[in-house]
């Protein structure tokens, strides 16, 4: 069983990955974290930080799971049609990433719609004057409005773990968003320690295009393996 598990491990691993790094995420994180210095507060900072990234994290484990379960009690002949569908649309989104490598915000591009930017802008303004209750809100509507940008391995990775759910498909959700909010943890302790904030916007907007040139290849692996398993071509056990 360990072994045949391998391949989907992998996967998941490499897709968590990589996704860990989106542009969008890492994004809103350094304005949550631009607001807070502003404010030079750095306890303030450490505890509206962690709880953000656990809401985002929280978030995300709770959906991928129930829709990991819902698509494992589709039938069989149904879902093999909707692995189709679903793997050419993930295909097409890692040409619309691979795109913007080289054409970054012409035309269509996976992002966060701006009348969000602009709400979550509205709200990061007060945050430092949030509980703990509209904190952990903040982080589940960010989770929710980055989904067009970070969604598209994520949605791979539960069709793929649907086609064997059970308690490893579990861990591997659970393993698969602790990976996914790693760097935004970094992110958090590296400007807690003095590390200047706009050493790290730099960063993000220089490795942009090469990120989104990497999640694009990946989601073009992604969409054809949910094709090839199911038209019955390969299995990953």
């Amino acid at each position: 069983m360990i072994e045949q598990s391998l391949p989907t491990i992998g996967t998941v691993l490499i897709t968590a990955a990589i996704d860990s790094i989106n542009p969008c995420a890492i994004g809103v994180l350094i304005l949550l974290l631009s607001t807070l210095i502003a404010a030079k507060e750095k306890k303030r900072m450490l505890k509206i930080g962690i709880i953000y990234i656990a809401a985002i994290y929280l978030t995300y484990f709770l959906a991928g799971l129930g829709l990991t379960a819902f698509l494992a009690r589709i039938p069989q002949s149904i879902a093999e049609y909707i692995s189709m569908i679903v793997g050419s649309v993930i295909v097409i989104a890692g040409v619309i990433e691979i795109k913007d490598f080289y054409w970054y915000g012409k035309g269509f591009s996976l992002m966060i719609p701006q009348n969000r930017v602009k709400q979550i802008h509205g709200y990061m303004k007060n945050i430092t004057k949030m509980s703990v209750p509209a904190v952990i809100l903040l982080g589940v509507f960010v989770a929710a409005v980055e989904l067009p940008c970070t969604g598209g391995p994520y949605l791979a990775i539960a069709l793929l773990l649907s086609q064997s759910f059970n308690m490893t498909a579990v861990w591997l959700l659970l393993l698969y968003n602790l990976i996914f909010i790693l760097p935004l943890l970094v992110i958090l302790l590296l400007v807690l320690t003095g590390k200047k904030i706009h050493v790290i916007k730099q960063w993000k907007q220089e490795s942009r295009s090469y990120v989104r040139l990497i999640t694009g290849i990946l989601l073009i692996f992604l969409g054809w393996l949910l094709i090839l398993i199911a038209n019955g071509t390969i299995n990953l056990g």
